[in-house]
């Protein structure tokens, strides 16, 4: 599954504005939940750049500037739309799981979940078609390794 993800990340094209990257896609999911409760703070920052690095297998420095362009976008465009409209196009299903996943670690990042959030990665499980039992299931598998750490 990660080696399609990295698979993706080197042959994704970078042909213009419209298109972006699965790790830039994941990337503004995570600022997208991150910021559903109106703040953003360094525990859930930590928890982004961990995730990304999981997820993509990316250095340091690639973090930093995926995080600081999903900051850019989350000030300038609103929503979830063109981020899981990508994930869906370039992505499998288990993927867009894997996605979901690491998007509940970061909601439980800071030992609490709140509502907005959860409604966020709701938002967006169901924009990546992902089914009701699969959403579950990713808040389950998120709170056993949040448990594991």
């Amino acid at each position: 599954m990660l080696d399609k993800l990295r698979t993706l990340f080197n042959t994704a094209p970078q042909t213009g504005a419209a298109e972006i990257a699965p790790e830039l896609a994941a990337a503004s999911l995570m600022l997208e939940v991150s910021w559903s409760d109106h703040a953003v703070d360094d525990v859930e920052l930590k928890a982004i750049r961990t995730l990304l690095i999981e997820l993509f297998q990316l250095q340091d420095a690639k973090v930093d500037a995926l995080i600081e362009d999903a900051r850019s976008r989350l000030d300038s465009n609103v929503g979830l739309h063109p981020y899981t409209s990508y994930l869906n196009e370039h992505l499998g299903e288990a993927e867009r799981f894997a996605v979901v996943c690491a998007l509940w670690q970061l909601a439980m990042a800071d030992q609490r979940v709140d509502r907005f959030e959860e409604h966020t990665i709701r938002k967006a499980a169901d924009l990546l078609y992902l089914s009701h039992s699969r959403f579950i299931e990713a808040k389950l598998r998120a709170k056993s390794l949040g448990a594991k750490r």
